[in-house]
Formats: structure tokens, C-alpha cells, sequence
């Protein structure tokens, strides 16, 4: 890279290393060459409307910053902007990343950290993007081009040995200002549905980030497999919200949210109010994170990290979960990334118990679907709430009164009797002496006839038998014993599996509390 291509290299405090490059100035129609010494076209007409188009191009060496911007000077009377991008992807060794560059854009009120310049962001997903005030790419959002410094945002996600070729074409349309559509963002609440168990899948992917699917596509695949609620959550953009409201129903609750895929791992923000993006330009070492876990609650929802050990390059959660409201334990199709998540859990139950202020981190489980084949609703987290609203479900997550199925089929009832009658549910406490004696039971429905119960303490496993005729199984012990107690069904372990491990899981709950806190 040209030092007379970059104006700026930062460390910001609170975000990731950034690169400024000169800027693309569409005023200065006579200079082929543009103010930044890249390869830079002249503007040239096309079209009745005279489109403005300049195209830069760069190199990106091994080890540059998360973020590159390149400020594009807009002047006014532009109606539409228009972004394509391209990049060389080279021949590496065997184990070596390749290239890999995402592309977003902010406009003229800039590009801090949690700003309002946000325009849209797009990742790998797509080469090129349009924004007028009349409407946009999925991705972005529509809104008047206005006047000023925007920023086309390439985020070299990962750079080859050889670096990164890079070339972008900026178009700008001249011509009178649309009209913006009024959003239509989804009711906040089913009607006369009072309390009940809902089930939801709350990690779903559109084509306004790296779906398959349209936003229509999602909900009737959502009705298929008999959910009560989804939540919309793109990657890093909120340029669905808008488009949910007639998708909803009286069968059918939409939240809006987001996933907000950082350099150190992804987590979910569930429920914001409409509109509402959340930025995900830092790292765990950037200290930035808890200030946007609060800006998700300012704004009504919860925050909940995605596949902890997920298996592709930074999603690994690296930002603890002190200040989190649940946890993605199960994502999609069982794998061992899932049996490392929910370990990790169980060792978090234990931690509550050892420190025994009754602060724990529930369990959810979604699909992360993106496309064909993936299954909407596998799994699926069944939500103990007091109505079919935003407020009453984030309630029940964040209590844990929840538990995860594998589909719509699996019924499942889990409760701890104390010696007079006491009783507790999934996600509640039950009142007891240490010694007084408590009976556990776990009852299934629409389960494999081959399925495994397992009943699992603070202490590890306690008991485990194949599916009886009658579906319910019990064990008894004390609060002194176990300090709680959840339950899993799972699959006969596949051939081949070595000794000691599981098979797939049907359905994980919530633990249920035993003794006075």
C-alpha cells in the first residue's frame, strides 16, 4: 500500500485498527488520475441522468487493519449511490487463508463507533449494493443521499501471503430526491394469547446478510415448523426490520434483532426495538463490548453469545459471559462444537453454585439457518412466558423457564416435588431443607423409541435409562446431593462413536434449583 494512498492508521480506542484512505472527490472531474494517486477512472455519463463513476484500486498487505475506509466526497443533487467491488483471490498453500473482504458503507455523518452513519453492510455476501431514498439493497438502508464524505468500508476479513488486490467502483446518480418508505415494523405482541409455552427460533438468516432466503421465504418456513415467534438476526445490519411488519400474524410473533459478528466471536441481540443496529467493529481486547451489551438493553433486548465454539474463523466467543442474558448452547444439527458449548455451560451452573448469589446463565438453542437445506426450527427453544409479547418471552429466557427441542414433535414436562408438596418447574427453585428428601421427574413425548433420558447434577451424570414404555422417568436425592438438577434426551450414540460419548441431543432443559438459597 502507497503511503500517498493512506491519510490515516489508527488503533482507535474502543474499536479495531483502522485504515483511511485519500478520497475519492467527484468534484475533481479533471484529474483522471483523482486526489489519492490509485488508479482512478474520471467520471463519465451513462445514461439520461449522467451517473458520475469513479473506480479505485489498491493493494492490501498481510497483517492491515480490520477496516479500511474510502471516503467518497458526494455532491449534492446525487439520487442514488451505487458500490461494486472486486478482489483477487490467489493460490495459497494448503493451511494458509486465502482472501476474503467484506464491504459495508456510512454516510456523511460518519463512521464512529455505534454512530448513526450506518448504511448498511453486506460482508462477503454480495459484489455490489445500491442506496437511494426510495429503496436499497438488502443489507442497506434506503434514505436520502445526502451531501457530504461517505465511506465505503472494506473489512479485510483475511489477507493471503501475497496480500490483497483490491478494486471499487463508485457510481452516483444524479437527480431529485425520492420519497423514503414509512417502516412497517412487526407488533410487538400476539393478541388474547396469554400464558402458555412458546416455541422460537431466534437466529435466522435473509438474503439482507448471507441467507438464501427472503424474508417471506423465513416466515412460512417458520409456520411450517409450527413456531410461535423467530427473530429477525441479519449480520450486522438492521435493513430488515423495516420489511417484517406484514409478515407477522396472529400465529406468528417477529422480533427484530440482530447478529453482531465481531472479530472475537458472535452473539445475538434479541428483540431490539425496530430500527435499532448494533456495530460490531471491535475486539475483545477493545473494551467495547459491554457498552453495546448495554445499548441492547437501552433498546429492549437481550444479549446472548452464538455458538460459542463455533467452528469457523473468528466466531470462537472470546468475550466471557459476565454480561450476558443466555447462552446458544445448541446451534443447528448436533455437533461436537455443541457438546463443547454445553459443557461449558454445566461448568457455569456449577460457578452459580459456588458462588451462591443465585445469579446464573441460562441455556437457548437455535438453527443459525441460512438456506436450503437448513432447517428452520432445529432446534428450537420452548419459552415458559406469561404472553405471546417481546417483554414476557426475553423474560423467560433471561429466568431460564426454557428448554430446547429438536423439533415441534418433542413435548417434554420436568419437575422437582419436595417432601410436603413443594414443587418446582424448569428455571425455578425448589424450597427445601438439604436433607428433605426430593422425587425428579422427567416425562417425553415424540422422541425416538431408542432415545436416551439423562438426568445430570453439579455432580455430573446421576442417572440415565433408556426411554420407558410410559415416557417418564424419576430419580430421587437432596439438595445437599445436588444443588440442581437438568435433563437431556439424546440419540443412541452413532456406530462407530467411542466409548463415553453421546449421541446427538432431542431435547436439553434448564436446570431446576434444589434448597434454599
Amino acid at each position: 500500500m502507497d503511503r500517498r494512498d493512506v491519510l490515516k492508521l489508527s488503533a482507535v480506542a474502543g474499536a479495531a485498527g483502522v485504515i483511511t484512505l485519500a478520497p475519492v472527490d467527484f468534484a475533481a472531474a479533471d484529474d483522471p488520475a483523482g486526489p489519492s494517486g490509485a488508479t482512478t477512472a474520471a467520471p463519465s455519463p451513462s445514461g439520461p441522468g449522467g451517473d458520475l463513476t469513479r473506480t479505485v484500486t489498491g493493494h492490501l498487505p498481510t497483517g492491515v487493519a480490520d477496516f479500511v475506509y474510502l471516503p467518497v466526497q458526494v455532491p449534492h443533487g446525487i439520487r442514488q449511490i451505487a458500490v461494486s467491488y472486486t478482489y483477487d483471490r490467489p493460490a495459497v498453500p494448503a493451511g494458509t487463508l486465502g482472501n476474503a473482504c467484506d464491504i459495508g458503507i456510512f454516510d456523511q455523518r460518519g463512521t464512529g463507533l455505534g454512530g448513526r452513519g450506518f448504511r448498511g453492510w453486506s460482508g462477503g455476501a454480495r459484489t455490489e449494493f445500491a442506496i437511494s431514498a426510495e429503496e436499497s439493497t438488502p443489507g442497506y438502508l434506503a434514505g436520502p443521499v445526502e451531501a457530504g464524505t461517505w465511506y465505503v468500508v472494506l473489512g479485510p476479513y483475511t489477507v493471503a501471503p501475497q496480500g490483497l488486490d483490491y478494486s471499487v467502483t463508485v457510481t452516483l446518480t444524479p437527480g431529485e430526491r425520492g420519497r423514503t418508505p414509512k417502516p412497517d415494523y412487526p407488533p410487538e405482541q400476539v393478541k388474547g394469547r396469554g400464558r402458555g409455552w412458546y416455541r422460537g427460533d431466534c437466529h435466522l438468516h435473509t438474503v439482507h446478510s448471507d441467507g438464501k432466503r427472503t424474508l417471506e421465504d423465513l416466515a412460512a418456513l417458520a409456520r411450517a415448523a409450527k413456531l410461535d415467534f423467530i427473530n429477525s438476526s441479519d449480520h450486522n445490519t438492521s435493513s430488515a426490520h423495516p420489511q417484517l411488519g406484514p409478515l407477522a400474524g396472529d400465529d406468528l410473533l417477529i422480533l427484530t434483532g440482530e447478529e453482531i459478528t465481531t472479530r472475537n466471536g458472535h452473539y445475538l441481540a434479541i428483540g431490539l426495538d425496530g430500527g435499532e443496529f448494533v456495530d460490531w467493529r471491535y475486539r475483545a481486547r477493545d473494551d467495547a463490548f459491554d457498552g453495546f451489551a448495554r445499548q441492547i438493553r437501552r433498546a429492549g433486548g437481550i444479549v446472548v453469545p452464538a455458538h460459542p465454539y463455533g467452528t469457523s474463523l473468528a466466531s470462537q466467543w472470546k468475550f466471557g459471559y459476565d454480561n450476558v442474558d443466555a447462552i446458544e448452547v445448541w446451534n443447528g444439527p448436533w455437533t461436537t462444537d455443541d457438546e463443547a458449548s454445553l459443557f461449558t455451560w454445566d461448568n457455569l451452573l456449577t460457578g452459580a453454585v459456588r458462588r451462591g448469589d443465585g445469579h446464573w446463565i441460562p441455556a437457548m438453542g437455535n438453527s443459525d439457518a441460512h438456506r436450503d437445506p437448513d432447517v428452520v426450527g432445529l432446534p428450537q427453544t420452548v419459552v415458559l412466558a406469561e404472553g405471546l409479547n417481546r417483554k414476557a418471552l426475553q423474560d423467560g429466557i433471561r429466568a431460564g423457564r426454557s428448554w430446547i427441542a429438536e423439533n415441534a414433535d418433542v413435548q417434554l414436562s420436568f419437575t422437582a416435588v419436595g417432601p410436603r408438596g413443594e414443587h418446582a418447574g424448569i428455571g425455578e427453585r425448589l424450597q427445601v431443607a438439604l436433607n428433605a428428601q426430593v422425587t425428579v421427574s422427567l416425562t417425553v413425548s415424540g422422541v425416538p423409541a431408542d432415545a436416551l433420558l439423562r438426568l445430570v447434577s453439579d455432580e455430573g451424570q446421576v442417572f440415565a435409562a433408556a426411554l420407558p414404555a410410559s415416557g417418564t422417568v424419576t430419580w430421587q436425592t437432596t439438595a445437599s446431593l445436588a444443588a440442581y438438577v437438568r435433563a437431556e434426551v439424546r440419540h443412541p450414540a452413532p456406530a462407530g462413536t467411542p466409548a463415553g460419548l453421546l449421541g446427538p441431543a432431542v431435547a436439553i432443559t434448564n436446570p431446576i434449583w434444589l434448597g434454599r438459597r
